[in-house]
C-alpha cells in the first residue's frame, strides 16, 4: 500500500495545547511582545537595571542576554526570542536587547495583517522582499 495515503500519527504529551490558526498566531505574537516588554527598559544609556529572583539567587543587571537567560520562559514562541538573544550574544557579544526588540516590533507590525486574515506565507514573502529592498 502506498504510504502517501496513510494518516499521520502525532503523539503529544497530556495537556498539550493543540490550538491552531489565527488565534494561535496572535497568542504567539502576544507572548513574544510580553518578553520584549521585560527587557525594553534596559536599552540605551538611560536603561534601567532589572532585579531577577530565581528562587535561590538574586541578580541585578541591565544586560539583555543575562536577563533573557535568567527568565524561565516556557512558551515555545517566546522561547525563540531567548534563542535569538543567545545567538546574538554568541556571535557578536552585544546587541542582545536590540535584536529581541527588533523581532518583537516586526511581530507587532505583522499582527494587524494576521488579524485581517492575510495568510502567514504572504506575510513572510513580503518581509523577505523588504529585506531585499533594504
Amino acid at each position: 500500500m502506498d504510504s502517501t495515503f496513510q494518516p499521520q500519527i502525532v503523539l503529544l504529551k497530556e495537556g498539550t495545547d493543540t490550538s491552531q490558526g489565527k488565534s494561535q498566531i496572535i497568542s504567539n505574537i502576544n507572548a513574544c511582545q510580553a518578553v520584549a516588554e521585560t527587557v525594553r527598559t534596559t536599552l540605551g544609556p538611560r536603561g534601567m537595571d532589572k532585579l531577577v529572583f530565581d528562587g535561590q539567587r538574586t541578580t541585578i543587571s541591565n544586560d539583555g542576554a543575562t536577563i533573557m537567560r535568567l527568565l524561565d520562559i516556557v512558551h515555545p514562541a517566546a522561547k525563540t526570542l531567548v534563542d535569538i538573544s543567545m545567538a546574538q550574544d554568541a556571535e557578536v557579544g552585544d546587541g542582545t536587547t536590540s535584536v529581541v526588540l527588533l523581532a518583537a516590533e516586526i511581530l507587532k507590525e505583522v499582527k494587524d495583517f494576521v488579524e485581517d486574515g492575510l495568510h502567514p506565507r504572504v506575510i513572510i514573502k513580503g518581509l523577505r522582499q523588504s529585506c531585499n529592498f533594504a
